[in-house]
């Protein structure tokens, strides 16, 4: 049995560091894990354009711990506005590395979001031309389409006309929740890959609702089904280079999560890679994390694998029960319980 894993530093391909004092507050939890990241541009107002993107990484940066080695990698917020000319600047920039496609509606912050993909055809050809990345929040929005169907309705209708029209963008299914959104990625052409959160990988729907309603487990896409759930542990673990690791990591102040109306998002950066060594033992699939962690979403990317390593050990480790404190004390995933991995530290 393995009691000591050791692997290349890894990246976290979707998180949300929000901005001022909360950005401030979590940056250091990421930045002490991954050596970069995809940060999302969902802000308020959202980064839609390179400039914005310049001056919201300089943010990032300053909230690093010094001493650490960290690179915010940066998105665009795509809108209908979003011109050829601005993904050109974009590429050039070097330092955003793709464009985030939401749903009007769809999550935090989207309300600027997209309401038809007709509008962004001439973006998205762009895109294919010079290379630069897509993502997307695959949730279809219309009122008709039931909440735990919202992923399969997007994937067949959006994704799959994007994805014909446009064979050559490299498109990120993001946040994958259901087993036919891991089909579609699994038999698409290799320009299309996904990423899988912890939460995905650990709960099903029926966390929301274990001894009443649980704000803390509620995030978009939503928890799906036991069977979703397993689909999705099977492809993480599977050795696939088209599934690879992104937390998905959305902090939301406690009293912002715990109200009549509560925001979507978890809160996994401050023990991220314990969850995921979690999900992989137990599949016995440890040899493989290396891989989803490190290995795939880089290659994705086309960017170098990291040159450092990380360190875990199986002993146990307590999450915390809040971090942070007043309008930004947040509650972190599995809060105030313990797991059977312990983060050593990347050297």
């Amino acid at each position: 049995m393995t009691h000591l894993l050791t692997m290349t530093a890894p990246d976290d391909l979707h998180v949300h560091l929000r901005d001022d004092e909360m950005m401030k507050m979590v940056v250091p939890a990421t930045a002490r894990q991954f050596a970069r990241a995809i940060v999302m541009p969902n802000l308020k107002p959202p980064v839609t354009t390179t400039a914005a993107a310049r001056a919201y990484r300089a943010r990032i940066v300053q909230a690093v711990p010094a001493g650490v080695a960290f690179e915010p990698l940066m998105t665009l917020y795509l809108t209908p506005q979003t011109s050829a000319g601005e993904i050109e600047a974009a590429r050039r920039s070097g330092f955003v590395h793709a464009v985030k496609y939401y749903p009007a509606g769809a999550t935090t912050h989207s309300e600027a979001g997209v309401t038809s993909v007709e509008q962004t055809f001439p973006a998205l050809e762009a895109m294919q031309r010079v290379g630069l990345p897509l993502l997307v929040h695959g949730e279809a929005m219309a009122p008709d389409v039931d909440v735990f169907d919202r992923e399969q309705a997007f994937v067949d209708t959006t994704l799959a006309q994007i994805v014909r029209r446009f064979p050559g963008l490299k498109v990120v299914v993001e946040h994958v929740t259901t087993a036919h959104a891991v089909d579609f990625v699994r038999s698409a052409a290799a320009s299309v890959a996904a990423t899988i959160t912890p939460q995905h990988l650990r709960y099903n729907r029926n966390a929301l609702f274990q001894g009443g309603i649980r704000p803390h487990h509620y995030c978009l896409p939503v928890l799906k089904r036991e069977r979703d759930r397993e689909a999705l542990v099977q492809a993480a673990t599977s050795g696939n280079p088209k599934f690879f690791l992104g937390t998905d990591t959305a902090p939301h102040a406690r009293h912002t999560k715990e109200a009549a109306c509560g925001c979507a998002g978890i809160y996994s950066a401050e023990n991220a890679l314990e969850l995921y060594a979690e999900a992989f033992d137990a599949a016995g699939a440890l040899d493989r994390l290396e891989a989803f962690a490190s290995f795939n979403g880089a290659d994705f990317y086309g960017l170098p694998r990291n040159p450092g390593k990380v360190h875990l050990a199986r002993e146990a480790t307590r999450v915390a029960d809040r971090v942070g404190e007043g309008d930004i004390e947040v509650v972190p995933m599995e809060a105030g319980s313990s797991l059977a991995w312990r983060f050593l530290g990347r050297e």
